[in-house]
């Protein structure tokens, strides 16, 4: 799973997985390292290795895939609605105005449930695989799992935390190399609006 990654091998995943995304290609140990900041083929070649161990690529031939492409449900789309950013630091106004409609694979936005994209800003969840700029795949739902990320509206303002309950008190908490920032701690005004699926990447618009 991508949030038990290295800050590295985070890096290392989103950069390939841009690429075999934009360009239809996977990336050369070179190119790797110019985003992990190694100089050794051999620290990519690790990295890739524990990318394959972690369930997230996996290698047909010479090349990288991601590993959803094994689902033959990955070739099927849905048009997902990109709505407006959301703060991962201050929240900030949510305004429901609809940006582009993006075509998202039905092995991430699986049939029967409903769900929107927001772009993330800020570094708050940066520990949890959550970017400034990355696209954040939402499920439309009113309640959430302990542990589980999501987008809170705080009196109509919408943030994205890592949710926790514990009897009437909700806590949402951020996730962050900026040791700074501090949980929201509420007991009312706190309406969920959807758990966060998946990370896309940020160039997809």
């Amino acid at each position: 799973m991508i949030d038990n990654l290295s800050d590295k091998d985070r890096r290392a995943f989103s950069f390939i997985r841009n690429m075999i995304i934009s360009q239809g290609r996977s990336p050369s140990l070179r190119e790797i390292n110019t985003v992990t900041k190694d100089s050794s083929p051999r620290s990519a070649g690790l990295a890739i290795d524990r990318l394959i161990k972690a369930g997230l690529l996996e290698r047909k031939g010479r090349n990288l895939i991601l590993t959803s492409e094994r689902d033959s449900s990955s070739v099927h789309t849905v048009n997902v609605k990109l709505v407006n950013s959301v703060a991962c630091g201050t929240p900030m106004l949510a305004e429901e105005n609809v940006e582009a409609e993006i075509a998202v694979s039905t092995a991430l936005a699986k049939p029967g449930f409903q769900y929107f994209l927001l772009r993330a800003s800020g570094n708050s969840m940066d520990q949890a695989g959550i970017n400034s700029g990355d696209l954040l795949l939402i499920r439309q739902q009113t309640t959430a799992e302990n542990g589980q990320r999501v987008v809170a509206l705080i009196n109509d303002e919408a943030t994205v935390k890592e949710f926790e309950k514990n009897g009437e008190v909700v806590i949402l908490r951020p996730r962050s190399s900026n040791k700074e920032l501090r949980p929201i701690v509420l007991t009312d005004n706190c309406i969920i609006q959807g758990v966060v699926q998946a990370v896309l990447p940020s160039d997809i618009y």
